[in-house]
């Protein structure tokens, strides 16, 4: 019985890693309308929602075209500070970009091929 339990408990432990896997390997699905509403009411009168939305759709845009290029890590890091507040596109990028640079500045200074 005990290891019928515990080979049911290591099945779920494994789908639901591979679940997580899978997702990591996709854009994630944010709600930004909120978001661009919240930005656009602390801006008024000048503050517009349509354009805070056109910028998170771009930076979307530009992060399924880059998404396999973020080494997994990076993903892993990056999606866990999303996590802390309400995540943005923009956020997630930027995020994605500062850690690849900083990756390769390491990895340029670690060979000394750093350019000056």
């Amino acid at each position: 019985m005990l290891i019928q339990f515990d080979t049911a408990l290591l099945a779920a432990a494994v789908s639901l890693a591979a679940a997580m896997s899978l997702a990591a390997d996709r854009v994630p699905v944010f709600d930004v309308e909120a978001h661009c509403r919240d930005v656009a009411e602390r801006a008024a009168p000048v503050g517009q929602a349509e354009s805070c939305l056109r910028k998170e759709r771009t930076a979307r845009d530009l992060l399924a075209r880059q998404w396999a290029r973020f080494a997994a890590a990076d993903k892993a890091y990056c999606l866990e500070l999303s996590r802390l507040a309400e995540p943005t596109y923009t956020e997630l990028l930027t995020c994605l970009e500062l850690a690849r640079e900083a990756r390769s500045l390491r990895e340029r200074e670690t060979t000394g091929q750093e350019s000056r």
